[in-house]
C-alpha cells in the first residue's frame, strides 16, 4: 500500500513539472511572436528605409597569373599590369537600345579597333539605329502577318539591310558598332571587357564620365609578357576569356564568365596552378541627406598564382633556333615547297625537355615569324632509317635475328611489289646486325619483317609463304612489330604535360610489301618528339621517361631575386621498361655507335669529343606542287638524324628532322639534318663549361589579346 502511495505522488509531481515547462516555452513563443509584430508594424517602414538608403556590392579583382621560369632560374614568361574598360550588364531585360546609347557615349573616349565587326554586327547595329517607321519600311505590317514569330522578322529585317548601307557606315560608325559588339557578348551581374590594354589618357577621361556611362567600369588587369621574344613561345601556350563552349566547366569550379583562363599547351594544362586568388573588395553605402556615402570597405587580398619551374633550358633553347635559322638560310633552293625542320633534345635519364624548336616557312606566304616550335608535337612524318634500332631489337626479340646473325644484303624482288633494296643498290652482301645499322641496310630490316611473316626469300617474283587476310601471318607481324615499336613511344602516346599533341599516324593498306616499308621507317609517320623518345629509350637501356616540360611548382616569389618556396616537385617518371633484354640493347647501342664513328655519320661525328651514338635517316616523299595543267609530284626526302652523347653515360639525347628537301640530283642539300644536330650538340657541351644566360629582347613581347 506504501509503495502504491509513492508511485503516486512521483506521478503527480513529473506532471506538475511537465505543465510548468510547457508554460514556460509558451511564455517565450509569444514574447517571441510580439517583438517580431511590433518589429515588421511599427519599425517595419524604418527598416525599409534603411535598406533602401543603403548598399553593398562586392568586387572581384583579378590577381596576375603565375610566372614561369627556366631551369635556371630565368623568367621566361611575366605579367604585365593594364586597364581594361569593362561592361556589366545590370539585367538580361536591359534594352539592345540603352546598350547602344552606352556606347555612343563611350566610343569618343577610346579608340577601337573595327576589324573585327563583322556583316551580321554591321546590319544589327543598322536596325537598331533605325526608326520604327524605318523599320516598317523595310518589312511591311502585312509582311510581318504572314511570319512566324519576331525571330523571323527580324531574320527578313537582316536580310534586306542593303551593302550600300553597310558600305556608307562611318567610321565612328563602325567603332560604336565595335563597342556594342563586346558590351552584348557578356552575361548579366559579369563584367565583360571591352578593350584592354587601354591607354592613361583613356582611362582618365572615362574615370571622369562615369556618372554618364552605367555600367562601365576601368578594371585593373595584367597581361602575359615573354623576355625572349618567340623563344619557346608556343609551347607557354595563350590565354583568353573563358571560351562559350567551356563556360559550364569553368563556372563549375569557381570561375567567372569574365575571367581570363588558359586555352593552350602550358597555360592549360597547369590552369589550376597559374590562376591567381582575387581580391575581394566589399563596399557599403549608405544615404546621407540626398548624397550616397561610403562607409565601409572590407578588402580580402588577392594573390598572384603559384610559378611554374620548366625543364627548359632557354640559353640552350636559344642557340638551338639559331642554329635551325642558320641552316635554313645555308639551304637556299634546297626545299620542294616549303621550308621546314624540327628538333628535340632531352635527357634520357628523366625525361626534361632541354629545348624543341621549329621552323617553317610556308610557300607563297609572308610570315612575321617562322617559328613553329608545336610542330615538334602535333606534326608527323615517315623518319626513315633512323628507326631501324627499333627494327633490329624487334627482330631479336621475336627471335628472327639475333646479335650476329647475318643476312643477303641484295636486291629483293617478291610478287606484286615494287623491288626491294637497299641505297647501295648492288647490295652490301653478307652482313651482321651491327654493320646493317652502321651502313643503314635496308634489306637486313626487310628480311627481319619477311622472317616475321614466315616469308623466306628464295627466288626472285617466288611465293614466300606468307598469308594474306585477316589472322594471317602479314597481320600478326603488323601487330608485333608496332607493338614492339609502342614500347620506345613511336606510335604511342608519349605522355608529356600538354593538353594536346599527336600520337603520329599509322598507314592504311597492311600489304607484305607495306610491311617492309614500315621495317625501314616508310609506313607510318611519327612526331619528332616520338623520335626523340624512342632514341632516348635506347639510351637509357630501355626505360621509356614520361617526357615533361615542368619540373616545380612553387608558391609566388616576393622579391624579384628569388623564387618561392617548392610546393610540388615532379620526380621521373618511367613510364615502361621495353622487353627487349639488356645484351641485345647493349648490341644495338654499338651499333649506333658504329653509325657515328664509321658508318653514315661519320663524316661530322667521327671525331666529336662528346662521344655520340646514332642512327641517321632518310625517307622517300613526294610532294604535289603546281597548279591546275601545271600540277606534278616532285621526288624528294625528309632527312633525319637521332642519337644521344655521350656514348658511355648518356645526358642528352636528340631527334632533328627536315622534311621535303629536294634530291641531291636535283639540287637539294644534304646532310642538314647532321649539321643541325652537330651544332646543337656542341651547344649544349659548350654550355656546360660557361654559361652566359639567356639573351632578352629589347622590349618583351606582350601576348596577343585574343577575341573570338
Amino acid at each position: 500500500m506504501k509503495n502504491k502511495n509513492k508511485q503516486k505522488k512521483k506521478k503527480n509531481h513529473l506532471t506538475f513539472r511537465l505543465n510548468v515547462l510547457f508554460f514556460v516555452v509558451f511564455i517565450m513563443f509569444s514574447a517571441l511572436i510580439l517583438r517580431l509584430g511590433f518589429v515588421q508594424i511599427v519599425e517595419g517602414e524604418t527598416f525599409v528605409n534603411e535598406l533602401a538608403s543603403s548598399t553593398n556590392t562586392t568586387a572581384r579583382i583579378d590577381a596576375p597569373r603565375g610566372l614561369m621560369y627556366d631551369r635556371y632560374g630565368q623568367v621566361v614568361v611575366d605579367n604585365q599590369l593594364e586597364l581594361s574598360v569593362t561592361y556589366t550588364n545590370p539585367s538580361r531585360t536591359t534594352s539592345a537600345q540603352t546598350m547602344l546609347g552606352i556606347a555612343e557615349n563611350l566610343e569618343p573616349m577610346i579608340e577601337m579597333e573595327s576589324d573585327r565587326v563583322t556583316a551580321r554586327d554591321k546590319r544589327d547595329y543598322i536596325l537598331l539605329t533605325m526608326t520604327e517607321e524605318e523599320r516598317y519600311e523595310l518589312v511591311t505590317r502585312e509582311e510581318r502577318r504572314e511570319l512566324d514569330g519576331v525571330s523571323a522578322e527580324y531574320q527578313v529585317e537582316l536580310e534586306r539591310i542593303t551593302d550600300e548601307q553597310i558600305d556608307s557606315l562611318t567610321d565612328q560608325q563602325l567603332q560604336v558598332a565595335a563597342i556594342f559588339r563586346e558590351m552584348s557578348r557578356g552575361y548579366a551581374n559579369s563584367p565583360q571587357r571591352i578593350k584592354q590594354r587601354i591607354s592613361v589618357e583613356e582611362s582618365h577621361v572615362i574615370s571622369e564620365n562615369l556618372d554618364m556611362l552605367p555600367g562601365i567600369d576601368i578594371l585593373r588587369d595584367s597581361t602575359r609578357t615573354f623576355p625572349y621574344g618567340d623563344a619557346f613561345r608556343s609551347f607557354f601556350g595563350t590565354t583568353r576569356q573563358i571560351p562559350s563552349e567551356r563556360v559550364d566547366y569553368y563556372l563549375s569550379r569557381g570561375y567567372d564568365r569574365s575571367d581570363i583562363v588558359g586555352t593552350s599547351f602550358i597555360e592549360q594544362q597547369y590552369e589550376e596552378v597559374l590562376r591567381g586568388q582575387k581580391a575581394v573588395v566589399e563596399s557599403i553605402t549608405k544615404r546621407q541627406g540626398s548624397q550616397m556615402v561610403e562607409s565601409e570597405v572590407n578588402e580580402r587580398l588577392g594573390q598572384r598564382g603559384n610559378d611554374l619551374v620548366l625543364t627548359l633550358d632557354m640559353e640552350l633553347q636559344q642557340r638551338l633556333e639559331d642554329i635551325i635559322d642558320n641552316e635554313m638560310r645555308k639551304s637556299g633552293n634546297s626545299f620542294i615547297l616549303d621550308r621546314s625542320a624540327y628538333a628535340v633534345l632531352m635527357d634520357p635519364r628523366t625525361g626534361d625537355i632541354l629545348a624543341m624548336a621549329g621552323f617553317l616557312d610556308e610557300a607563297g606566304k609572308d610570315e612575321d615569324s617562322y617559328a613553329d616550335h608545336t610542330g615538334t608535337v602535333n606534326k608527323a612524318f615517315e623518319m626513315g632509317s633512323s628507326v631501324k634500332a627499333a627494327s633490329v631489337l624487334t627482330g631479336f626479340h621475336s627471335g628472327v635475328a639475333s646479335p650476329g646473325t647475318r643476312f643477303n644484303d641484295r636486291p629483293i624482288y617478291l610478287p606484286n611489289t615494287p623491288p626491294k633494296r637497299s641505297w647501295n643498290t648492288s647490295g652490301f652482301g653478307w652482313i651482321d646486325d651491327r654493320r646493317a645499322l652502321e651502313q643503314s641496310s635496308n634489306v637486313y630490316m626487310f628480311e627481319i619483317g619477311m622472317r616475321m611473316a614466315n616469308c623466306y626469300y628464295r627466288a626472285p617474283n617466288a611465293s614466300c609463304g606468307w598469308s594474306t587476310g585477316p589472322g594471317g601471318s602479314i597481320e600478326r607481324a603488323y601487330q608485333e612489330v608496332r607493338n614492339n615499336f609502342s614500347q620506345f613511344g613511336l606510335g604511342s602516346e608519349t605522355g608529356i604535360d600538354l593538353p594536346r599533341y599527336s600520337s603520329g599516324l599509322i598507314g592504311g593498306s597492311e600489304s607484305g610489301g607495306n610491311l617492309l616499308d614500315l621495317m625501314i621507317g616508310q609506313y607510318d609517320n611519327y612526331t619528332t618528339l616520338q623520335l626523340a623518345q624512342y632514341i632516348a629509350t635506347i639510351a637509357n637501356d630501355g626505360y621509356r621517361m614520361e617526357p615533361r616540360v615542368v619540373r616545380e611548382i612553387r608558391e609566388p616569389s616576393t622579391s624579384e631575386d628569388e623564387q618561392g618556396v617548392v610546393i610540388q616537385k615532379f620526380e621521373p617518371t618511367i613510364l615502361n621498361r621495353v622487353e627487349m633484354s639488356d645484351a641485345h640493347i647493349s648490341r644495338v647501342q654499338q651499333g649506333l655507335r658504329d653509325v657515328m664513328t664509321r658508318g653514315t655519320a661519320r663524316g661530322l661525328f667521327a671525331n666529336a669529343s662528346y662521344q655520340p651514338a646514332g642512327k641517321t635517316g632518310t625517307a622517300q616523299v613526294k610532294v604535289a606542287v603546281g597548279q591546275g595543267d601545271n600540277r606534278r609530284v616532285v621526288d624528294g626526302n625528309t632527312q633525319s638524324l637521332v642519337g644521344y652523347a655521350p656514348f658511355n653515360n648518356p645526358e642528352i639525347a636528340f631527334a632533328v628532322v627536315v622534311p621535303d628537301v629536294k634530291l641531291g640530283s636535283n639540287g637539294g642539300r644534304q646532310g642538314i639534318a647532321q649539321e643541325i644536330s652537330k651544332s646543337a650538340l656542341e651547344a649544349y657541351f659548350e654550355l656546360k663549361d660557361k654559361r652566359n644566360g639567356a639573351t632578352p629582347v629589347d622590349e618583351p613581347v606582350l601576348e596577343e589579346i585574343h577575341i573570338d
